[in-house]
């Protein structure tokens, strides 16, 4: 089949997103198909064509925030309309408004959206309004976590949390959890309010009154940078980020890729919420029973003091984490992409 991803953002830049759509076109295409992906140019350094791996990806140039830039897309997509007369699938990742007007053009075309994470909370009718026209004008969709339905009352055709690459058969003999220093937790994620940085920063506080030496890393960037002080190492994000795991005792992530990637990696994940919409996020997931999940840097600080403490408590959450995850890889949920163009 020839593929057509339209997703905002894709590698080299990094997040959940790119990842996910850019681990299914690579094992698409190990299966014997095409993939497209059409992306913004978010930075003029990116090539506006050319070939990653065997994916081939095109940027949408020049497009600034604002009321004009839906229209600076459409008139995009219209000029290269040829992409979506030779695709034999078109599938959206969250952006489906940049299909809109050539759901009506190519009323027969097949037109998958996947649907991942949320804007921001409270939720504005407008984008529950968006998911909700996005489902009814799409052939099906894949809803990354349960939370969708109930918060943006989409009728989800598959539901799904991402993946992780395959898991070494060899791998699982509990050498993977020792760490050079226990005392240690590392943050990957963006530096936003969704991801919780501030909670895990105000903890590591006060953590530290206690343990001096705990060793805290921070991989990201975002709007919160600059309100995390106390001399906390930060890197910028990389794309191996989630090797880093592996000498860091504890993980903070509060996002599902990252979580899967902490819980294949044989670390303890410590999520937070602070509001009803990332706590459903966090307790719907079907892994939630393997994870700590907390609403307070206070709360945090009692189950990270009670880990340290109890490693053959740890190692159990670890245990049970690591036997769930490794039944979800990138495989089962390419998989799930094919079921779902096929129906």
């Amino acid at each position: 089949m020839n593929i057509l991803f339209f997703s905002r953002l894709f590698y080299p830049h990094i997040g959940g997103v790119e990842k996910h759509v850019l681990e299914i076109s690579q094992l698409l295409i190990k299966k014997g198909h095409k993939v497209t992906v059409v992306a913004e140019q978010d930075s003029p350094k990116m090539k506006l064509n050319e070939m990653i791996g065997e994916i081939e990806v095109l940027r949408i140039p020049e497009l600034k925030e604002g009321n004009l830039k839906k229209f600076k897309i459409w008139k995009w997509l219209w000029y290269n309309r040829w992409l979506i007369r030779n695709a034999d699938i078109i599938h959206c990742h969250d952006v489906f408004f940049w299909y809109l007007p050539f759901r009506f053009l190519f009323p027969f075309k097949k037109i998958f959206t996947t649907f991942h994470g949320y804007e921001s909370y409270p939720l504005r009718q407008k984008d529950i309004l968006v998911h909700k026209m996005s489902e009814k004008l799409s052939n099906g969709n894949i809803c990354i976590g349960h939370f969708i339905k109930k918060w943006y009352k989409t009728k989800p055709t598959y539901v799904a949390y991402g993946g992780v690459s395959e898991i070494n058969p060899s791998a699982g003999t509990g050498e993977e959890l020792k760490t050079k220093n226990d005392n240690s937790a590392l943050f990957i994620g963006r530096l936003d309010e969704q991801t919780g940085i501030l909670t895990y920063v105000e903890t590591i506080k006060i953590i530290k009154k206690k343990i001096p030496s705990f060793d805290f890393l921070i991989i990201g960037d975002g709007n919160l940078k600059s309100e995390i002080s106390g001399g906390i190492k930060i890197l910028k994000p990389l794309g191996n980020a989630s090797e880093y795991f592996k000498n860091y005792n504890f993980a903070f992530v509060s996002r599902y890729l990252s979580i899967l990637e902490a819980m294949v990696a044989k670390r303890l994940v410590f999520a937070v919420y602070d509001n009803p919409l990332k706590e459903d996020y966090l307790r719907t997931a079907p892994f939630s029973k393997y994870i700590t999940i907390s609403s307070s840097s206070s709360e945090l600080v009692s189950k990270i003091s009670f880990y340290l403490d109890n490693s053959r408590a740890k190692e159990k959450m670890v245990d049970g984490a690591y036997a769930w995850v490794k039944k979800h890889t990138w495989k089962e949920m390419t998989d799930t992409y094919l079921k779902l163009w096929a129906k």
